[in-house]
């Protein structure tokens, strides 16, 4: 009989240095293990859109219960969680009117609206940087339904809609990307097809080089009582889940404003984590080329983002991502100093988590720029084909922080299954494991899934108890595409909340 391992539930460090597994439990009794006076908001929205803000801020300044899910912690109310406050009077407001809105939302192009639309977004919060004495800890961008709806890759805006029409077709805009129109005017439109048609991945992209941290939330999420179908029934009903939501955007805000939740608490000291980053390039004339990018946690729970080069990284027949020596020593090497400059001292150990494995090549290249005396570990990290187990009593799915230990190598990990603090699954289907392997270096397979399993718990966008991926790869594919919402995107090594 095959014989699995249990990793004890990681703990975190909350305030008063107490510890906790959840954080909803852990700034419930002891507030973040760092705090801010206050949250000053910055706000661009329609005066509706404004509303809606200001009524969500006053409703999360008091208790909120999810309605018959007991497996989700109570809200116990914003200042009561964080201690400090958010006052919905206390803030920068610039107006988005509808009247401008839909002066771009009924372009025919779907890149020519989105790229419109962003524009006058960014405007609204650079203007107000430039020329308002208000310091802003943080923008939020409350945008109607429709532009959710009709400002993304494959939406379609019906024909009775259209008011305007774009002046040049995605293949001319690609032409005169290199080579120039004689019409300014053709050109002019022909930068709205540099970038993705993806108004949140867009509008976070063109920001990057500002260092705003946003968090854009659609009026349906904050007001979704108000918005009904033809029956009278919300769209979007979050009734049961209503705490849960008002936990993820404080936490959220919260972290982007300056403070710090919590953070990891048995890590070892000197570790690195760096997950990489790989996307695609849609708009490329070669199937090879791709964005890459590494993310660096550490056990404090900060994480900064560098951009690497594009390049050939991708290999469609075997559908892996490697890097070439030059630009692998390069973006270790952006990482590892800006460790050093955070803690005066080189790591004593890196850990690369990656969805592919390393080739020899990259390995050799990561392994030059290494400095003596730190151990550097190549890990791969992805979800197993269909791995299933099932219990012959009980009624509930296998434990979270199972392992099945294939040798001192690898092994299959279930960060998500079946937790008792909460009495409940964190997932609907019987779960599937990761599979992690120590592809290239040395190391402890045991330690190395009790860090996987204490870097499921980093996700600051969400409160909840755990994520099933670790945070080295969980925001991946999402800064893979704000990275590549334009190949222009120049930007320096960034805080990770810029980014989510």
């Amino acid at each position: 009989m095959i014989k699995l391992a249990y990793f004890d539930e990681p703990q975190m460090l909350f305030g008063h240095g107490q510890k906790c597994a959840d954080p909803r439990d852990g700034l419930s009794l002891f507030g973040p293990v760092n705090n801010i006076y206050g949250i000053k908001s910055g706000v661009i929205a329609t005066k509706n859109g404004l509303n809606i803000f200001k009524n969500f801020l006053e409703s999360i300044k008091r208790p909120i219960v999810n309605s018959n899910n007991i497996t989700r912690p109570t809200f116990p109310g914003f200042e009561a969680a964080y201690g400090c406050k958010w006052e919905p009077n206390d803030l920068v407001y610039k107006e988005v009117t509808y009247e401008e809105i839909q002066s771009f939302l009924y372009n025919s192009s779907n890149y020519q609206r989105t790229f419109d639309l962003v524009t006058l977004f960014i405007n609204k919060i650079i203007a107000s940087i430039r020329n308002d004495e208000d310091k802003v800890d943080i923008w939020f961008i409350i945008v109607p339904d429709e532009i959710y709806k009709y400002c993304r890759p494959n939406s379609n805006l019906p024909k009775a809609l259209v008011q305007s029409e774009s002046c040049i077709t995605r293949s001319n805009a690609r032409i005169f990307s290199s080579a120039p129109s004689i019409f300014e005017e053709a050109n002019k439109a022909a930068v709205a097809f540099q970038y993705d048609a993806q108004f949140h991945d867009q509008l976070k992209a063109r920001l990057l080089e500002h260092t705003i941290p946003t968090q854009i939330l659609r009026e349906s999420t904050l007001a979704w009582r108000d918005y009904k179908n033809a029956l009278g029934v919300p769209t979007r009903n979050f009734s049961k889940i209503e705490g849960h939501l008002a936990w993820t955007i404080s936490t959220a805000s919260f972290y982007k404003a300056g403070g710090k939740p919590w953070k990891l608490s048995d890590i070892r000291d000197g570790v690195c984590y760096l997950g990489l980053v790989y996307k695609k390039l849609e708009n490329s004339n070669s199937p090879q080329n791709a964005c890459c990018a590494a993310q660096m946690f550490l056990d404090s729970g900060d994480g900064t983002v560098f951009k690497g080069e594009v390049g050939p990284w991708y290999n469609p027949e075997k559908g892996e991502y490697h890097l070439r020596p030059k630009e692998a020593k390069e973006l270790l090497t952006q990482a590892i100093n800006s460790y050093k400059e955070q803690n005066r001292c080189y790591p004593q150990e890196v850990f690369i988590h990656a969805k592919t494995k390393f080739n020899s090549q990259e390995w050799s290249a990561f392994q030059e720029v290494t400095p003596k005396g730190t151990n550097l570990v190549g890990v791969t990290i992805y979800r197993a084909k269909p791995l299933k187990l099932y219990k012959s009593e009980g009624d509930y799915a296998i434990l979270r922080g199972s392992a099945f230990i294939i040798d001192n190598r690898s092994a299959f990990l279930w960060t998500i299954g079946y937790v008792p603090r909460i009495q409940t699954a964190l997932s609907m289907e019987v779960p599937n494991p990761l599979f992690i392997e120590i592809n290239k270096g040395t190391a402890d397979i045991s330690q190395v899934l009790k860090d996987i399993m204490a870097l499921t718990k980093l996700n600051y966008n969400a409160c909840i108890y755990a994520d099933g991926l670790p945070v080295t790869l969980r925001f991946a594919d999402k800064i893979g595409e704000i990275l590549t919402a334009s190949a222009n995107i120049k930007v320096p090594p960034l805080a990770f909340k810029y980014y989510i």
